[in-house]
Parts: C-alpha cells; sequence; structure tokens
C-alpha cells in the first residue's frame, strides 16, 4: 500500500523486546469509526502442531524439521513452470486493472510477469516481476500475481529475492517490493477489511530514505485521506545486494496473534484489533511511490523481484525449520504445486485490483 504508516500503540511488545530491532517508539492512534468486527460465522480454527510459547519455542529445532505436522491443507507453488499460461491454469491472476497503490495513471501490465530459469538451482524455475518508470504515469508499469482468496489462519511463508538497484537506468526510484495476504477494502474503515504485508523500500520512501522491510498487520485503513490503522515493524537492513538477496519470508497467524520471521528470526508479534478476520488472497506485487527524487522522463529505470516459492498451512503453526523442511521433502519428490486449501462454500470474489 501506499503510505505513510499510523501506528497502533504496541507499548507491551516493545517492554518485552519483541521489536526491539524496528528502533521506533509506539504511537497511540484515535479509536477507528468502525470497530473491528470478526466476519459473519467465524470461530477460531485449532490450531495443530506445538504451541509457541516464547521465541526459542516459535523458531524451533532441528527435531521439530524431522516432525512435520501433517496440515489440514497444504498451498504450495515452486513456480516450476513452462510459460505465464500454466501459470494462470493454476490459479494465478495477473493484475491488469488500474488503481491503487502507486503512481497515478500507472498502468498494471501483465507482461511484466515471467518464469525464468533459477541459474543457482539447476531444474528449477522462478517467478519473476519486472517494472519500470520513467517518474510519469503515462511513463511507468507495475506489476501484481494474485492467488485465489481463501487463507486466512495457518503459516505462510515465501522465499523472495529482492533488488536494491534496477536493473537498468540509475538508481533511486521509491519502489516497493512486496509479499502479502489480503482482502478487499469495500469501502472506508471496512471492518472485514484483513492484510498481512512485507514490504521492502530499497531506497526509501513515506517520508524517510531509509532502506527497510515493514512487516505490517492490518486493521483497517482508508485510503483519501490517508488514515490507517495497524502494528507495525520496521527491519533496517539491506536486503537486496548481490549475492545477499535472498530471503525467506514467513509470518504464523493463530490465536489471535500474528508472529513476523525473516530468514528465520522472529522479528515481531502483533495482536488486538489487528488481526485478519476473513479470507485473503496471497499476492507479490513491485510498484512505484509517487513523488520520487528523480526528474520526471527520460530513460526508464528498470526493477526486478523474484519468488522461488510461496507455501501456506492452513490452520497449522509450523516452525521455519518445519518449513524449509516441507520444501525441501516435495522437492526431492519432485512435486512442484500442491493446492488443498478449499475456497469457501460461498466463493469470495478475487478483484485482484489491491
Amino acid at each position: 500500500m501506499n503510505r505513510p504508516m499510523l501506528r497502533l500503540s504496541v507499548s507491551g511488545l516493545l517492554a518485552c523486546g519483541v521489536l526491539a530491532t524496528a528502533g521506533a517508539t509506539a504511537q497511540a492512534a484515535t479509536p477507528t469509526p468502525a470497530a473491528r468486527a470478526q466476519a459473519p460465522g467465524k470461530t477460531s480454527a485449532p490450531v495443530q502442531g506445538r504451541a509457541l510459547e516464547s521465541r526459542a519455542a516459535a523458531a524451533g529445532t532441528a527435531e521439530d524439521a524431522a516432525r512435520v505436522p501433517a496440515a489440514t491443507a497444504w498451498f504450495f507453488d515452486d513456480f516450476n513452470y513452462a510459460d505465464v499460461t500454466a501459470l494462470q491454469e493454476a490459479g494465478w491472476q495477473l493484475r491488469s486493472a488500474a488503481g491503487h497503490p502507486g503512481i497515478p495513471g500507472a498502468r498494471w501490465a501483465p507482461e511484466g510477469v515471467g518464469l525464468i530459469d533459477d541459474p543457482a538451482q539447476p531444474g528449477q524455475r522462478l517467478l519473476r516481476l519486472r517494472a519500470s518508470t520513467d517518474g510519469t504515469g503515462p511513463g511507468t508499469t507495475q506489476v501484481q500475481v494474485c492467488h485465489q482468496r481463501k487463507y486466512l489462519e495457518g503459516t505462510y511463508a515465501a522465499r523472495v529475492r529482492f533488488s536494491d538497484r534496477p536493473t537498468a537506468g540509475v538508481d533511486g526510484d521509491p519502489v516497493i517490493q512486496t509479499f502479502y495476504a489480503v482482502s478487499p477494502l469495500r469501502f472506508d474503515f471496512d471492518p472485514e477489511f484483513s492484510e498481512l504485508d512485507w514490504e521492502y523500500l530499497p531506497n526509501g520512501g513515506w517520508g524517510s530514505d531509509k532502506t527497510r522491510l515493514y512487516g505490517i498487520t492490518w486493521q483497517t485503513v482508508r485510503l483519501d485521506p490517508w488514515l490507517a490503522y495497524n502494528q507495525q515493524h520496521e527491519e533496517f537492513a539491506e536486503l537486496g545486494a548481490p549475492g545477499q538477496d535472498w530471503h525467506t519470508l514467513m509470518m504464523q497467524v493463530a490465536d489471535g496473534r500474528t508472529r513476523w520471521f525473516i530468514d528465520g528470526r522472529l522479528v515481531a508479534e502483533h495482536g488486538g484489533r489487528n488481526y485478519p478476520v476473513v479470507q485473503m488472497s496471497i499476492n507479490f506485487n513491485l510498484w512505484f511511490s509517487p513523488g520520487g527524487p528523480l526528474p520526471q522522463g527520460g530513460e526508464p529505470r528498470v526493477y526486478e523481484q523474484a519468488v522461488d516459492w510461496v507455501l501456506h498451512a492452513r490452520n497449522v503453526v509450523l516452525s521455519p525449520e518445519q518449513v524449509e523442511a516441507q520444501v525441501a521433502q516435495w522437492r526431492r519428490r519432485g512435486v512442484g504445486h500442491v493446492d488443498q486449501v478449499s475456497p469457501p462454500i460461498r466463493a469470495l470474489e478475487n478483484r485482484c485490483d489491491f
């Protein structure tokens, strides 16, 4: 999302050191005009596997990795497709709808989605997102892929390659590289709005020039004028340098809490009203925040993001070690795609436009 952030109070988390790496203070937000509500008929799903009672427990052990619990249902994609048509046949949507977020007038370009061979892993392929801008709306293409809206509690994970610099053109645009799950925002301060959001800003943006990765659990939002209610973590690090650009991003969603992991390290824990209440789609997108420091016009600047794999375990809390063990097991068996997560009885619209 295109945002400055407004944080809810998380003083308790700061006191226990969960958000210490962010180096930021918490701020209280005015109560939302539409109180967070549970979706009709929603109940908290049972979470299988070990209860996570501490950061050490959440991190897991080697023994845990050898005992991956049987999930209620899995979604896994290794992106080993011959072409984009096969990707779409597996349930992925390529965004073409105009609108938020990004530079006004920018085009969401399906042709920015591609599949390439992984030079580091023979026989494997990668999902590649490619976006470009000259700073103007007509001169900007952004890219997004979405999977069906049917995901809620459990474990989410993806192995993502970030980029600190463009593959063509000068550096400096406020580019945003993401992995997230989201439901539609039906109206301002929608009480059912749900979003779990990783966003990497290699060139800064949103009022700061610092390179950082956001992990955000959303309550609700109004886009114009902007007013957001969420909890966020900021990880100040350059994550897209060549040779250090692959990272595993993970979220555990259970028992009213979301836990955020980077490369197996727990960095944040959110809760309270900031907890998803309706099914979400899984998304990756690459876009540009308006108002960057570079002049408009001239040679386009091209940025890329890649995805090795993505996973969701429905209603199951997995440690980072268990996630890695499960992916390795599928690869040893030659399994490139698993989709056992059933959609709701009443199918939910997934517009792939947010």
